[in-house]
């Protein structure tokens, strides 16, 4: 069995990074942080955050309410204090689903 590499993946990103992924200003990540409790990002010396994978994913979820469903911000509060996980599944399903229907246009316009 061919021995598989597995993704190195760092503990803590910048807010440049997580804004970068996501195609906004970092203003706006901070501007979340104030505004929801689950986005807590550790502080370094210096004072600069470091999100963990989790607090990206919370990231994730607060820009899939509020930039794609259109949702205000307490709508948005609302919705995660009823059931973040479901939230976060939710928001997991969606990534996936989209990841496929990538591929499957990439497949096809390989085919054509």
């Amino acid at each position: 069995m061919p021995y598989k590499e597995k993704a190195i993946e760092k503990k803590y990103y910048t807010i440049g990074e997580v804004a970068d992924e996501l195609k906004v200003a970092t203003s706006l990540i901070r501007f979340w942080e104030g505004e929801f409790d689950i986005i807590k990002p550790k502080k370094n010396r210096k004072g600069n955050r470091q999100f963990t994978p989790e607090d990206i994913k919370n990231v994730k979820l607060i820009y899939h309410l509020v930039k794609e469903k259109g949702y205000t911000l307490q709508g948005a509060r609302d919705f995660i204090k009823n059931d973040v996980n479901a939230a976060l599944s939710k928001i997991e399903l969606i990534n996936s689903l989209k990841k496929v229907k990538s591929f499957l246009i990439h497949l096809r316009n390989d085919i054509s």
